[in-house]
């Protein structure tokens, strides 16, 4: 009797597999995929999907007078100024920390490169009441600036020198494993070229950085919108001087104000969400630009 039974062509099955399904050597893809997804929708995709669901239920109006009250405006700026002042300034000090880090033999490097990661380590509210018992009238360093006529504690600039400490390690961890990739051989045929120091940091280490420290930004950033801890205790809290969303929020919170909470949170998420659309699009536009170079 002749078998019709169709014979088995290896990697016959491989090729039933969905296209966008990568083949590779490590078992194991399917419970990872389902692992990740399940992770992202219950630690994500959930809480946020809840929040806009919420918010959802309030009619335009609603929404108009919230947002548009004078101390719903003023907190927002004062979230947004600060945390673009102190995520710009963390973008030169971290990168000068990295550069030294990096590229300088220095006494003691390993521990001055522990201490950068100090303000994960630290809790924020710690790092709140130490920042605010040194600018403090009465402070440290309160005390040396009072009479120069600047006052940090109690005031949007305190609120940005808190946000420069816990938004600098960002900044730094991004940019100093770019560094230590950098070829010198680049450099050194720049510089044999006759280029100057400034022309081989602008036109060669510079364009390979940038990616590292739109990132740091948007992290230090990101990180500076939502920060609570390290801010309260040294911005006095003060409606339409002082007070950032965060607080604002856990205020709606206690006075019960539920839609008013959910309404500010959703804005901030949104607003959140848009800058790093737009910082995302940067590193992906100078990547391309420097792939074209």
């Amino acid at each position: 009797m002749t078998s019709t039974a169709t014979p088995v062509v290896p990697g016959a099955a491989l090729k039933k597999r969905a296209p966008w399904v990568k083949r590779s050597l490590m078992p194991g893809f399917r419970p990872a995929l389902g692992f990740t997804v399940f992770y992202l929708c219950l630690v994500v995709l959930i809480p946020l999907s809840a929040l806009l669901l919420k918010s959802l239920g309030f009619g335009p109006a609603q929404w108009w007078n919230l947002l548009t009250g004078p101390r719903v405006l003023a907190s927002f700026k004062v979230s947004l100024m600060t945390s673009f002042l102190a995520a710009s300034i963390n973008v030169v000090l971290g990168l000068l920390i990295a550069w030294v880090l990096v590229r300088y033999p220095l006494p003691g490097k390993k521990v001055f490169d522990a201490l950068v990661d100090l303000p994960f380590a630290l809790p924020t509210a710690v790092a709140g009441i130490v920042l605010t018992a040194l600018y403090a009238k009465n402070g440290w360093i309160g005390q040396l600036l009072e009479p120069l006529g600047f006052h940090i504690a109690f005031t949007p600039s305190g609120i940005t020198v808190a946000l420069i400490f816990i938004g600098l390690p960002f900044v730094v961890r991004t940019v100093q494993p770019v560094l230590q990739d950098l070829d010198p051989s680049e450099e050194e045929a720049a510089s044999s070229l006759g280029a100057s120091r400034w022309q081989v940091f602008t036109k060669v280490i510079f364009p390979n950085i940038l990616p590292a420290l739109l990132t740091g930004f948007a992290l230090a950033f990101a990180r500076g919108l939502g920060e609570y801890g390290s801010v309260i205790f040294i911005a006095g809290n003060r409606p339409l001087v002082s007070e950032v969303v965060p607080l604002l929020i856990m205020t709606k919170l206690e006075q019960f104000d539920y839609v008013g909470a959910t309404v500010i949170g959703m804005a901030m998420l949104i607003i959140s969400f848009v800058l790093l659309l737009v910082i995302n699009a940067l590193q992906a536009w100078t990547r391309r630009r420097a792939g074209a170079l």
